[in-house]
This record gives structure tokens, C-alpha cells and sequence, in this order.
């Protein structure tokens, strides 16, 4: 009997996932003017400003020129913020139009359901770094020295901000609240983390203050494995990386299992 049951279960579970994944990447392509163009414009922009007009003046960083050195950080920014995005929005939606309930009273476990909303995450987050990778083509060149660190960071980077846009989207009471976190804490993180500089440029006391930031680790990453080079130790950066990704999932799971702000 328990033979039978327990493949049953897991085909449910495999559906209920797959559903939760293909409803959010329509999500993503159904509104693909507000999910993947504006990321193409800013980067765009960012390309025009800080890489041909000031990067001009600046000249090379850390051995590469300055538009080649930034493109990496342009990409992994772009990952972040929509990865981040995606999730709080289309979570914080389930829970105010109430259709969050037929999840909760499904059969899936609390954490497929997690892992759902972050593959959603994930995927809008590649989906636009794709985009953005396309941009940079047209204003530098980018080489690949190390691939896998490349892919390696690139999702541990998307996963620990999906996960960050759910918890997000637990707490808030409203649509200001959703916004909140990334107006004051996100983006001042993301640009004070070594997007645009390297932090060799910054005074002791700052470079010291930058390596607390997270960010700073994703970032460096992502640009080793482009580039090759890093301000930080990789295996510092993969270790907090994973320690966050495998501390927000737990805190996202154990939130679910108690119900804060879903069957409050």
C-alpha cells in the first residue's frame, strides 16, 4: 500500500510544483514590457553614463577597462533586483487577492510551495540577466573565465533575493510595505557594493565598512568568474552566499508552518 501511495504523492507534488512554475514564468512573458524591457533601458542608460561618458575619464580597473570591469556588476544587479521582484510581488498578489488559500489548503508541503515562488524568481532574475548580458555586447567584450563560478553565483545570488522578496512579501501589510525594503535597504546596498569600483579605491575605514555587505561577495563573485579578478576571498563569498540561501529558506518554510501573515 505504501508503495502505491508514495509514488501517487510524489507525482502530486511534482504537478502542484510544475504548476507554481509555469504560472509564474507566463506571469513573466505574459507582461514581458514590464518584466524584461525596462531592465534593457536602465542597463542601457548605465552603459551610456557610467561606461562611455565617465568611464572615459576614469580608465581601466583592475586591469580591464572600466565599461568591461562594470559589466559583470550591471548584470548581477539586474539579477538581484528582479529575482527580488518577481517573488515579493507575485507572492504579496497571492496573498492579497486570497488565492493563496487554495495553495495552503492543497496537498503540497509548505516548502514545494516556497520553492515554487523562488524557481519563479529564478527564472525572471536569468531571464533578465540574459538581457542585460545582450546589452553589454554592444558596448564591451566579455569573456568567461570561469564558467562555473559564473553559474554558481549567478543562482545562489538569485535564490538568497527570491527567498528575501518572499519573507518580504510575508510580512508586509501593503503595497508601500513591498516597496520598503528595497527603497532603503536593497539598493543601497547594491550600489555601495562594488558595481562601479573596486573597493582597493575606498580608505581603510570604508573598504572595512563594504565587507559586512553581502552584496559585495555576489558581486565580486560574479565578476571573477567573468574576469578573473576579485576584491574578495571566492570561498568567503560562496560560504555566506549558501549560508544565506539556506537560512532564508528555513526562516521562509518556518514562517509558512506558522502562518504569520497568511492565516492571520
Amino acid at each position: 500500500m505504501n508503495a502505491v501511495v508514495a509514488p501517487s504523492r510524489a507525482r502530486t507534488d511534482w504537478v502542484g510544483f510544475q504548476t507554481i512554475v509555469l504560472r509564474e514564468f507566463s506571469r513573466i512573458i505574459r507582461i514581458w514590457g514590464q518584466t524584461l524591457v525596462p531592465p534593457g533601458v536602465t542597463a542601457t542608460l548605465y552603459f551610456i553614463i557610467f561606461g562611455s561618458l565617465i568611464g572615459s575619464r576614469i580608465g581601466s580597473m583592475g586591469g580591464y577597462g572600466y565599461m568591461q570591469y562594470i559589466a559583470p556588476g550591471q548584470i548581477i544587479m539586474s539579477v538581484i533586483t528582479n529575482s527580488y521582484g518577481n517573488v515579493v510581488s507575485s507572492f504579496f498578489g497571492a496573498r492579497f487577492g486570497k488565492h493563496v488559500e487554495e495553495l495552503l489548503v492543497s496537498p503540497l508541503p509548505n516548502w514545494l510551495i516556497v520553492l515554487g515562488y523562488i524557481s519563479g524568481g529564478v527564472l525572471r532574475g536569468l531571464l533578465v540577466g540574459a538581457v542585460v548580458t545582450m546589452v553589454a555586447l554592444f558596448f564591451t567584450h566579455l569573456q568567461v573565465a570561469h564558467p562555473f563560478v559564473v553559474v554558481a553565483a549567478v543562482l545562489l545570488t538569485s535564490v538568497v533575493f527570491a527567498l528575501g522578496g518572499f519573507i518580504n512579501a510575508i510580512f508586509a501589510k501593503n503595497f508601500d510595505h513591498i516597496s520598503w525594503f528595497p527603497t532603503f535597504i536593497l539598493n543601497p546596498l547594491t550600489y555601495l557594493g562594488g558595481v562601479f569600483y573596486t573597493i582597493a579605491l575606498l580608505p581603510d575605514w570604508a573598504r572595512a565598512i563594504s565587507q559586512v555587505n553581502p552584496i559585495l561577495y555576489m558581486v565580486n563573485s560574479f565578476r571573477y568568474g567573468f574576469l578573473g579578478v576579485s576584491d574578495v576571498d571566492l570561498r568567503l563569498a560562496f560560504a555566506i552566499m549558501v549560508g544565506f540561501a539556506v537560512a532564508l529558506f528555513g526562516l521562509a518554510v518556518g514562517l509558512m508552518y506558522k502562518g504569520v501573515g497568511i492565516r492571520e
